[in-house]
């Protein structure tokens, strides 16, 4: 089968597109047949060496996937051949990842994919809303008519918050960096979005919710507690999901003050129990059309590097020319 991967950790250049085994499934897992897999900042830390997990030798880059079961190992009992699948948090713990013609993926990290949706949109929707889905439901408990304030609506995860909060029943305010991004905040379903290169973000927020938000969530890798704290409500909840490095400032004495909480959560150390509950309602929101990926490119899987490269200019370097997620087709 083609797949890309590596021999060693490095820049995007050391992905090599080449021919590998196919896998055989054993046990729980099953054989898919990748259709589509996205790409996720993730990707490119584990491609360049940050040692998250120990690696295989090639190791195939990539955690998301959709297509269609091909083979079952002995031990799977929820999926049969032919049926159409999405999943994610592959390519960690020592599993291959899903940039292949072919995955081998334990039956307990995989999910029906809806009728309606393409697998294009299946692989899009994977990690990014494994990871909304966690944090609104799981750990900021939004519920109808609370406000939300996402820092960055148009990003994979942004997007994907902007969304699931309306379908929720929330208010959302987004932000966004250009014109467009902003219009895009909109028509994702945002009630207010704030240009924050040439807007007063706090002042736009406090006419819009002089109360404060009940959740914040923060994309960026430097948080800036000090205007966080200062909209949120009372009892209002942050959720981090950026910034393993981060060491910012904190302002304790107003955020305990007003009873505030601070959640950091990884969606990949959530249990297959935990994932596949956010599973049911991601498809669910897929299946009523309240749910949409905002993809920004879809490439080919020689392209892989150039893809790694792209995430990597703007997860790390903020160039800005992303407004979505990319998409690989083998």
């Amino acid at each position: 089968m083609k797949a890309a991967f590596i021999h060693q950790p490095g820049p995007p250049e050391n992905i090599v597109v080449d021919e590998l085994p196919t896998p055989t499934p054993s046990g729980s897992e099953v054989l898919v047949r990748v259709a589509a897999a996205a790409l996720n900042p993730i990707d490119t830390y584990l491609r360049a060496g940050a040692g998250y997990f120990e690696l295989p030798r090639p190791y195939i880059v990539g955690c998301d996937l959709a297509g269609t079961v091909e083979a079952v190992g002995p031990e799977a009992r929820r999926f049969a051949v032919g049926d159409r699948v999405w999943g994610s948090n592959q390519g960690l713990f020592g599993r291959q990842g899903t940039f292949a013609e072919y995955a081998a993926v334990d039956e307990s990290w995989l999910y029906p994919t809806p009728d309606d949706t393409s697998d294009r949109q299946a692989a899009a929707i994977a990690l990014v809303g494994i990871t909304a889905a966690l944090g609104l439901l799981r750990e900021a408990k939004l519920t109808a008519g609370e406000t939300l304030f996402v820092n960055g609506g148009t990003g994979g995860v942004g997007s994907t918050v902007v969304q699931m909060a309306k379908a929720i029943g929330a208010r959302v305010i987004a932000t966004g960096g250009t014109a467009e991004k902003v219009a895009a905040c909109r028509e994702l379903g945002a009630d207010l979005a704030v240009n924050y290169k040439t807007e007063d973000v706090t002042a736009r927020v406090k006419e819009f919710a002089p109360e404060g938000v009940n959740v914040y969530w923060e994309t960026v890798r430097e948080p800036d507690f000090d205007r966080a704290v200062e909209m949120l409500a009372p009892r209002g909840r942050m959720i981090l999901m950026a910034g393993r490095q981060a060491r910012p400032e904190f302002p304790v004495g107003p955020f305990y003050v007003k009873g505030c909480s601070l959640h950091g959560f990884v969606m990949f150390a959530a249990t297959p129990d935990e994932q596949r509950e956010v599973a049911d309602a991601i498809n669910a929101w897929l299946a009523e059309g309240k749910l949409r990926p905002r993809i920004d490119r879809v490439l080919p899987l020689d392209e892989a590097a150039a893809a790694h490269r792209l995430q990597e200019e703007n997860t790390v370097g903020g160039a800005g020319t992303l407004a979505g997620k990319i998409v690989v087709e083998p």
